[in-house]
Order: C-alpha cells, then structure tokens, then sequence
C-alpha cells in the first residue's frame, strides 16, 4: 500500500504546484501525475483499477457538495439562465458531435447507441477544470463567468439522468416490457433517500452536534455520502445520483456549512486520485499509434464546442468578447464523461476500445483547453471590445450644499439622514449594478466618475460647502480628495477611511474630518460582549470609551512616523500596556469591579 500511496502523492505534490504557477489549473498536474507515474510512463504504480475504485468515491462526493449548493430556491432564480443556456450549449453539442462520429460508423463501427452516449460525454465541460481558471482571473463576476457556470451547473444535473439511462441505451431498442421490479426498487431507493435526509438524517446530526464530537460528525457525513451512493448502487442507479439527491436534501438544512467543511477536503483529495487514476489509465501506445487521429478528434471536439457555445453566447448577449470568452472557457470534457463512458461500457452501450479512444481524446482536451484559454486572454481578449467612454448622466438638478461621491452603504445612510432634515444633496455613483438597485428605490443618484474634474464641476462642486468621499477603493478615494483640494479649496472634505493606513494617508491632505469603516460599530459590539460576559454595563462603557480615546490619540500620534512599522507595534504595546493599567488602577480603587 505504501509503495503506491508514496510515487502517488510525490507526483501530485510535484505536477500539481507546478501546473497551477503555469496557469493550467491543478487537473492538468493530476493528469500528468497519473501519466508519468502509471504503466505507460515511469511503471511506478500498476493498480490502477484498485486505485481509480476508491477514487471514484471523489466524483461521489463532488456530487454531493454540488447537491448542496444546489438550493431549490437558487435554482428557481437563476431558471432561465441555466436551463437556456444549458440546453442550447448541450443538445447542440451532442447532435453535433454524435452525428459526426455516426458519419464514420463505416471506418469505426460505432453503434447509434454509441455516438449518442459519445456524443453527450464529449459535450460536457469540466466543472473542475472551468471554476478554478475563471476563479484565478476574477473572472467569476463577469457575464462570461456567470454564463459558464449556468451551463456547468446544468451539465451537472444533466449527467444524473443521463447515467440513468445508460442501461436502456445499451439494448439498442426500447424495452417492450416494463421491469417493474427494477423500478420499484428505483423508486423506493429514493424515496428513502429523500424521506430519510429529511426526516432522520438532520436528527442524527443533531444528536452528534450536542454530543461535540467534530470528529464523529465527520464520520457520520462520510457514512451518510456512503450509503447512499451504496443504496442508489443497490438499486440500479448511479451512486453519484444517490449522493447527489441526498446534497440536494441537506442543502437548506442548518449543517449545509458544516457538511461542506467537512467533506471537501476528502473530495479534493480523492477526486485528485481519481485525475490521476484517468491519467494512469489513459492507452498511450493508442496516441503513438493513432497521433493524427487523437489530434484530430481534439480539433474537432474544441472547435464544435467553442463554435456552438460562442453562437449561443451570441443569442443570449450579443456581446463578441463575453461570448468568446464564454466559449473558450468550455471546450474541454468533463471529469464526468469518464465516469458516463465507464458506466457505458459496463452496462454495454460501449466497447471497451471505444471507451480508450474517447478517453484519451478528453484527457488532451483537458491539457490543451486551459492553454487554450490562457493564451486568448493574453493575446485576443485585450484587442476585443475597448471599451467606449462611459456616457455619464447630465446632473440636471440645481446647485445643492452637499455632495456625496459614492452611494453605497456609508453615503446611503448619509443621504437618508440629510434627506430626513431636508438638506438637498447630489449623489454621484460610479457602480451601474449599484445604480439600478437605487432607482428601483425610488433614490435620486447619478451615473458619474467623481474623479473627473468637470463630473465635479457639474454637480456643483464650485457653489456646494460639503464633500464626502464615501467610495470603496482607497486610492481612488485620496486620487478624489487631491483633485478636490486643489480646485475648490473652499469645499469641507469629509471621508471614510478604509483603515489605519487610509487615515493617516487622509490625515497627510488636512482634509475636515474621516470616519474609520466598521469602528463605532466595533467599538458598540465590543460593550455589547463585554457586557454578555459579565462584565458590569457601566464598566463595559468606561473601558469602550478610554480604548476610544487613547487610540484615537494614538492615531493622531503615529501619524508622524506612519511608514516606520517597529515604532507603531512600540505604540500598540505601549498603548496596551496603558489601558491595562488604568483599568487594573480602577479595579483597586472600585473592589467590585471586575479585573481586566
């Protein structure tokens, strides 16, 4: 055992790091992993279908986690997108490539059977590969991103019914009977399932959580991912079906967060044997034997993917650059159409070469999509879609005496209350997403860049006697209060500091005044703690409000050597050492307060 567990993890522990500084993701280094360590490459490790049995748990258990995710109110919202984009990327794409292998049934005897159950393998996308690219390139919040993950989270529910119907796939005709037996037991597997995850299963869970056992709870979620995959086995389904049922079940439950924690490093882990069992498993003598044609079916595969998916794209959006990238983030298979083909063969809607072939074509799919990607993101994607310049709203109201540049959390509060008094303010904000969610309110704020001297100009920065930078990002915050100093010098600045650094920075333009983010709201739930652990409410309040005072004279303090990082970690100590000792002084002086 050790001799396989030890080449194993040294090869993952090499391959994968490096894969990732690479920009290739960790599925290409647990795929090379497999190939250098396995019978085609260095022979270190020859068990491969002990290995990949026991990996297989890690497809179970991703299934799982997706089940929790997969909220049925989420899924509710997000309808449209997923099933519209799912199902005009995937039908297409097995038409497409099915009826292309039907094409060449003369050349490799491939059922119809066979190409359909080929065909929707080879259009499914790798959920494990897709996320951590776009993930590593903050791509997750753009509209490509969104699109991508609305067509993975559709493949995902996809491949459940699509194992299911392997078996009648197999026989080449429909059944002319019905197994009733088989669907019985079918149907009572799930009933259990779903009866169980949500009468029993939350008990138990509860039962373990008061017990404060953590170890145990994660036994009980590794026992409860076992079995029911073993009772969807038991019954003729897919054990990721049952896994996958019993996420969905827990997925509003109190322990979702806790399952999930628990869980996924074991998924990790083993769904990183299992790319490294498909890489040891993978026929190299096949690619030196048959190059152009492995070459070939990768072309194939990428361009039909990329062409149908940048179509779809293009219905949806209308948008070349979000569409493209959209597109090229898809063209790999999927850690899935292993497992289709496997459960293909074993049920007879494929052979065993045919299985080899698809395999290694999806497997150089894997390698070349994320070089693929990485390479239009540096060369195509910056010469796509510049951007015009923003059209930024005409401010039509008349001169106000306030100005708030930024109306998320902080300028909002400002605005109610100013409104409440009736003092009439401008609001400028950058944020188009944070735009409509106002005008939906009925809030009064315009689309401009405060940053931009005319932007100031028209909102009436010359007659106005208040500005308050309220926006997110620091630098553009102090970029703001410059450009504001040096053209109105009779404008009050007020401003919000991100942290210590911001306000010293702050402190450096003399502006009127700032208010540290989340402070007296810190300084409020600290009394309210302090007060829950025993702590006397007026004594509570004493030592809140002399932490308030000496640090803020301590930021007023180190403002001077605010870049000499030892003397500010003296100042802290010294200021601790302060505190503690006025509040030991008052505990003598008071017998019945309670020591710090």
């Amino acid at each position: 055992m050790l001799a396989t567990l030890v080449p194993l993890l040294a090869a993952a522990v090499i391959a994968v790091p490096l894969s990732r500084r690479l920009g290739f993701g960790s599925i290409v280094g647990y795929l090379v992993a497999g190939v250098v360590v396995g019978p085609g490459g260095l022979g270190l490790v020859t068990g491969v279908d002990q290995i990949a049995d026991v990996a297989a748990l890690g497809v179970v258990m991703l299934l799982f986690l997706i089940g929790l995710e997969l909220r049925p109110h989420r899924l509710w919202v997000l309808r449209k997108t997923i099933f519209g984009l799912g199902l005009g990327q995937l039908v297409p794409s097995t038409v497409v490539l099915g009826g292309l292998l039907l094409l060449t049934d003369h050349a490799t005897g491939i059922s119809w059977t066979g190409c359909l159950v080929l065909g929707l393998g080879l259009a499914f996308s790798s959920t494990a590969i897709v996320l951590p690219m776009l993930a590593e390139r903050d791509l997750m919040s753009s509209t490509a991103g969104r699109d991508a993950f609305a067509v993975l989270l559709f493949q995902d529910m996809a491949f459940i019914p699509a194992v299911a119907l392997l078996p009648l796939l197999a026989q080449h005709v429909l059944p002319t009977h019905v197994p009733w037996l088989d669907v019985l037991k079918g149907l009572g597997a799930i009933a259990v399932i779903l009866l169980g995850g949500s009468l029993l299963v939350p008990q138990m869970f509860r039962l373990v959580g008061g017990a404060k056992t953590p170890e145990v709870f994660t036994t009980v979620a590794l026992f409860l991912i076992a079995a029911t995959a073993a009772l969807a086995d038991w019954a003729g389904l897919s054990m990721s079906l049952g896994a996958f049922m019993a996420g969905v079940v827990l997925s509003d439950s109190d322990y979702r967060h806790e399952l999930q924690a628990d869980v996924e490093p074991f998924e990790g882990l083993l769904l990183g044997f299992f790319f490294i069992s498909v890489g040891m498993a993978a026929d190299l003598s096949l690619l030196l034997s048959h190059p152009w044609l492995i070459a070939g079916g990768v072309v194939v595969l990428v361009v039909v993917k990329v062409a149908i998916a940048f179509a779809v794209g293009m219905v949806k959006r209308n948008e070349v650059k979000s569409s493209l990238r959209f597109a090229l983030a898809l063209p790999e298979g999927s850690e899935f159409s292993f497992v289709l083909f496997g459960a293909a063969v074993t049920s007879g809607a494929l052979e065993q070469s045919q299985e080899d072939m698809a395999n290694l074509v999806i497997a150089v799919s894997m390698l070349v999509a994320p070089i693929l990607f990485a390479l239009s993101e540096r060369l195509v994607m910056p010469r796509l879609g510049r951007k015009a310049p923003p059209v930024y709203d005409t401010i039509d109201d008349g001169p106000t005496p306030a100005i708030i540049c930024g109306f998320g959390r902080v300028g909002q509060i400002l605005g109610r209350i100013l409104a409440l008094r009736r003092i009439a303010f401008t609001a400028l904000e950058k944020d188009t997403a944070q735009l409509e969610v106002l005008r939906r309110f009925r809030t009064r704020a315009f689309f401009g860049d405060a940053t931009r001297l005319d932007v100031l100009r028209a909102a009436g920065a010359e007659t106005a006697r208040v500005l308050v930078v309220a926006v997110d990002d620091m630098d553009t915050a102090l970029r703001l209060v410059e450009l504001a100093k040096r053209n109105f010098p009779n404008l009050a600045i007020y401003a919000r500091a991100r942290n210590r650094r911001h306000a010293h920075l702050l402190m450096d333009l003399d502006i009127s005044g700032f208010i540290r983010d989340t402070y007296f709201s810190s300084l409020r739930l600290s009394e309210m703690v302090l007060e829950e652990l025993g702590v006397a409410g007026d004594e509570a309040q004493r030592t809140v409000q002399l932490f308030q005072e000496r640090d803020e004279r301590s930021l007023r303090e180190t403002h001077a050597y605010a870049n000499d990082e030892p003397a500010l970690i003296q100042n802290s100590q010294q200021v601790a050492e302060e505190l503690r000792g006025i509040l030991e002084a008052d505990a003598a002086d008071e017998p019945g307060m309670v020591r710090p």
